[in-house]
């Protein structure tokens, strides 16, 4: 995953890169109502989430009906996430747009821009939370707070959060071309709301990459691996927020599943969401080539290894 890494580091200037992700963001630019929602709900006899990503095809003593409610709730989950995540990206993005304001105006306004469409998007997660409140029973709480979560996020080193950013924005890629878009059990709705998403996201992950790169040239090599420590730190506090939610989930849908579950089915249950979260969240993202072969340009061998020791028990879970 983390491969040899590269000793040299002169990014220079990315005119070009900006500009064609400029360009693609005006081309593909949506409206959340007149594109997305359309007037339209969500179909509760479908699932929201694929297999793929729910892992809830191995919970074999769930009723059909029952597995695509997992789906939803983990569905709602993960929009809210993506919610929460967009808040500090958004801010992160404003901050480190300063380093252009008398310099690369094409980069400037992909920035700009970019944190306009994380704005956007938290509307539009909003929208689908509220829209999901008035059509699933009661009892669902999404437990992680944005902007304490914010807070702790930013207060760690540039390199660290545009690392963290690199590494949301690719798996979203991911996770929309490799199990969203194909599956034709999912609520047409909600492929829709990921399939605009992931026009967007599309352009983020390329300026994250951009970025990251000029931050990484900045940093000697006593910051970078303090960078690494902190990037560490927010993994781990990402795993922290997963392990909050999984139990606030698997209650909701013992809930409401309308039967008692054993004692070992919720214990399965909890397990499963939470593997599924741990998949969904951290782990798709580091095993990602791309964001793979960027961080191994960046660190050295023992900074890999402790990566790969603090990722071990989450992905062997």
């Amino acid at each position: 995953m983390l491969a040899a890494v590269q000793t040299v580091r002169n990014p220079g200037p990315r005119t070009k890169s900006y500009a064609n992700c400029l360009a693609a963001s005006k081309r593909i630019r949506w409206d959340i109502d007149r594109d997305v929602i359309r007037d339209r709900l969500f179909d509760l006899k479908k699932k929201f989430l694929p297999d793929g990503l729910s892992k809830i095809d191995t919970l074999d003593f769930l009723s059909d009906d029952e597995q695509r409610l997992v789906s939803r709730i983990q569905g709602r989950t993960y929009a809210n996430m993506f919610g929460l995540v967009e808040r500090f990206i958004g801010v992160k993005m404003l901050e480190i747009s300063r380093d252009h304001w008398l310099g690369n105006q094409l980069a400037l306004e992909a920035l700009v821009k970019f944190t306009d469409e994380e704005l956007k998007h938290q509307e539009l997660f909003r929208r689908i939370d509220s829209m999901l409140t008035a059509a699933m029973p009661a009892g669902y709480r999404f437990l992680p707070e944005a902007n304490e979560v914010a807070n702790l996020v930013l207060g760690k080193s540039t390199w660290a959060v545009l690392a963290l950013t690199c590494h949301i924005e690719l798996f979203t890629q991911a996770h929309y071309r490799e199990s969203i878009a194909p599956d034709p059990q999912l609520s047409d709705l909600w492929r829709d709301v990921f399939l605009y998403h992931w026009q967007e996201e599309s352009q983020h992950a390329i300026l994250d990459e951009l970025e990251w790169v000029r931050e990484d040239a900045k940093l000697s090599m006593l910051q970078r691996d303090r960078a690494v420590n902190d990037l560490i730190e927010l993994v781990g506090a990402v795993d922290g927020l997963l392990q909050l939610q999984a139990p606030a989930d698997t209650e909701y849908f013992v809930s409401i599943c309308g039967r008692k579950l054993q004692p070992e089915e919720t214990r399965a249950l909890h397990d499963t969401l939470l593997r599924a979260y741990r998949w969904q969240y951290i782990v798709s993202g580091v095993q990602d080539e791309r964001f793979g072969k960027i961080l191994a340009g960046m660190i050295n061998h023992k900074q890999a290894g402790r990566i790969e020791k603090a990722l071990a028990p989450i992905i062997a879970f």
